[in-house]
């Protein structure tokens, strides 16, 4: 059966549009739901009308989501995390706590379903994009801490003298990649304890 959709109906069509669905689909419920009417030549005039509603309707969504996109992007996030000497975290930072922070710090609250789904596993900045926008993909800044350091690092924050993340993961990396032997060899000009006997 050939039906006008009176709004969006989700693998089927948008608002406005003709489509042909089974009978028994029309007739129990998108008719009886006021979801669609069946199409006879009346209906199909105020079809023209519809569209016209759901393209203002859509481009009016696109300007709000262009408009927040603008607005988040570039906002830094940061979280403290266990993390391994190499710099691996125990666990991730989810999508969900991205969501929730960007919530916290902005007040707008996106889908978190709409954040990247690429799992962020190591200490360090990430950019992460956002789908919302037509006219530009946002980022967001995601630098993840380690849990000890975290509250040091957020006091520093505040008071605007940050140390950068890579700076400190990368002289972490160094420090782990240092041989055990060196780590521990005292300097020149110490005496070891064998000496002092």
């Amino acid at each position: 059966m050939k039906v006008i959709l009176l709004q969006d109906i989700y693998k089927h069509g948008v608002a406005g549009e003709v489509v042909s669905v089974a009978d028994g689909f029309a007739r129990n419920w998108l008719i009886p739901q006021k979801l669609a009417v069946q199409a006879t030549p009346g209906a199909l005039k105020q079809a023209q009308n519809l569209r016209a509603k759901a393209a203002e309707r859509r481009s009016a969504l696109d300007a709000r989501l262009n408009e927040l996109a603008h607005q988040i992007d570039g906002i830094e996030l940061y979280f403290g995390r266990r993390a391994s000497p190499t710099g691996k975290l125990f666990g991730s930072v989810t999508t969900t706590e991205i969501a929730q922070e960007l919530r916290e710090k902005t007040g707008l609250d996106i889908n978190r379903r709409r954040i990247s789904q690429t799992t962020l596993r190591e200490i360090g900045t990430h950019d992460v994009p956002v789908r919302l926008g037509t006219e530009i993909s946002p980022n967001l800044k995601v630098t993840i801490i380690r849990e000890e350091q975290f509250a040091d690092f957020m006091a520093k924050l505040e008071a605007g003298t940050a140390p950068e993340v890579e700076e400190a993961a990368e002289a972490e990396a160094d420090l782990s990649e240092m041989p055990v032997a060196e780590a521990e060899a005292p300097e020149q000009g110490e005496e070891t304890p064998e000496a002092a006997e």
